[in-house]
């Protein structure tokens, strides 16, 4: 991605223990937050939803923040701390073709990003956009080649907690003493640690981590891990550790040992800006002193590993890039094209475009594919690939079309059937936690598909305080 300078290694502390979260200082060389541009297309041309379901809610983590021209914007902001920055983890993206015309389904119009309005005359850079009347053929004079990362892009902000410079440093005494408390002397008082840690925002959570090392000379991880256990541990862990942090942690799990746990893998990478990715990167390192390119090399193979090199590697178009429909056609036949058969497919170029174009685009594709083969580009990947490979490339599809409904179906998933996969729910949960906003929107989605809320299933497939842990986040 260009402009985006990389993220850290230089502006982290010096590597801590084995296993522990690093120490972000204050300064850290993160971009400033930058905005889109440009006015929206006309509503229900290529690529806009069906009337019916959801708003296609914005990329989470990591919705752009439009608008022109670009401006800086400090983390958190201060009429509202504890609040994820405009346009970021489940804020609407901006409106281009495949948006929902402005003020539909409860948002407001001109919200989260709508562009403020035009003068007369006024339009957009010199030539106009990509594919505008009167602009050179994508290619041509200057202009990008087709599927490259457009000049004008505007990179996309990292997700909330994703960089030190939305983490400032906040008053948590009451909170550390809390926590102190409630595991200090004999017995631990379970519920005030539950109350205590699963409300706070990421930049809330760094403060009460950093302030209780500070004040008890000791880390809140360790002394948590020694007085509760079980996946109650696990969820409390995963809480204290914030949420880029608790990425790095969960990639490292699924590879460590034997076998690979691939679900795991798509959950955290799939559909991620490529500020988080770079992010991830480097926490990862910083962890764990080995790079996660060369991890994910070690464990996955042939066409897989092609693809998850394609994902980290950190060059998915951003958000700012538009929907241009002689583009979205040529994806299309091209998608066709590599389909083939079962036998004579060709699965790095499918990969290639799913994991190099933005939300927006692909839900173009996804629509424009069903409108010209009357066939949905999911159910050609389930009949032409299998086991990982089918499940991520028909993830990246469901996220790009309604992120909130892929998430309640994730959610479901994990408790559907014979026995509850615990730890796969806990983590999905917590990852959705950390926007309040972003959150009741996939309660929503829950209950629109499966006829009852959320909170009354995590009641039922769990028990103690397992069970008030996750209740609590939902809440």
């Amino acid at each position: 991605m260009s402009g985006y300078p990389q993220y850290p290694p230089q502006g982290h502390s010096p590597q801590p223990p084995y296993g522990q979260p690093p120490q972000h200082p204050q300064g850290s060389p993160y971009p400033p937050q930058q905005q889109g541009y440009g006015p929206p297309p006309p509503q229900g041309q290529y690529g806009a939803p069906p009337p019916q379901g959801y708003p296609p809610p914005g990329q989470y983590p990591g919705s752009p923040a439009p608008g022109y021209p670009p401006q800086q914007q400090q983390y958190p902001p201060p009429q509202q701390y504890g609040q994820p920055p405009p346009g970021q983890y489940g804020a609407p993206p901006p409106q281009q073709y495949g948006q929902p015309p402005a003020g539909q389904y409860g948002a407001p119009p001109q919200q989260y990003g709508a562009p403020p309005p035009q003068p007369y005359g006024q339009q957009y850079p010199p030539q106009g956009p990509p594919g505008a009347y009167g602009a050179p053929p994508p290619g041509q004079y200057g202009q990008p080649a087709y599927g490259a990362q457009a000049p004008y892009a505007v990179p996309t902000p990292p997700t909330f907690g994703y960089a030190p410079s939305q983490l400032p440093q906040v008053p948590s005494d009451a909170e550390v003493t809390a926590i102190e408390k409630a595991m200090k002397g004999f017995g631990t008082n379970e519920k005030e640690l539950i109350r205590v840690l699963s409300k706070p925002d990421p930049a809330k959570m760094n403060s009460i981590r950093l302030q209780y090392s500070a004040k008890y000379k000791k880390d809140l991880v360790t002394e948590i891990r020694k007085e509760v256990s079980g996946y109650f541990e696990q969820g409390l862990v995963a809480l204290v550790w914030g949420p880029l942090t608790h990425d790095a942690n969960m990639l490292y799990s699924a590879m460590k040992g034997l076998g690979t746990k691939e679900t795991v893998l798509d959950d955290v990478l799939l559909c991620r800006s490529n500020a988080d990715i770079k992010a991830i990167k480097a926490e990862y390192q910083t962890l764990f002193h080995r790079t996660l390119e060369a991890d994910l090399r070690g464990d996955l193979s042939g066409a897989t590993e092609q693809m998850y090199m394609m994902v980290v590697a950190a060059t998915r178009n951003e958000d700012s890039v538009p929907v241009i429909p002689q583009e979205i056609d040529r994806d299309i036949a091209e998608l066709q094209r590599s389909l083939g058969s079962t036998v004579n497919k060709d699965p790095v170029q499918f990969c290639h475009i799913l994991t190099n174009r933005n939300d927006n685009q692909l839900r173009a594709i996804a629509q424009g594919y069903h409108k010209k083969y009357q066939k949905t580009l999911d159910s050609m990947i389930k009949s032409r690939f299998s086991g990982h490979m089918e499940d991520a490339l028909c993830l990246i599809i469901a996220r790009s079309l309604d992120r909130a409904a892929s998430d309640a179906a994730q959610l479901e998933a994990t408790m559907a059937g014979m026995g509850t996969k615990d730890k796969l729910l806990i983590d999905r949960v917590v990852r959705i936690h950390w926007n309040r906003q972003y959150m009741n929107q996939v309660e929503a989605a829950f209950q629109a598909k499966y006829k009852k809320t959320l909170i009354n299933r995590i009641k039922g497939e769990t028990r103690g305080d397992q069970e008030r842990l996750l209740v609590a986040c939902v809440e």
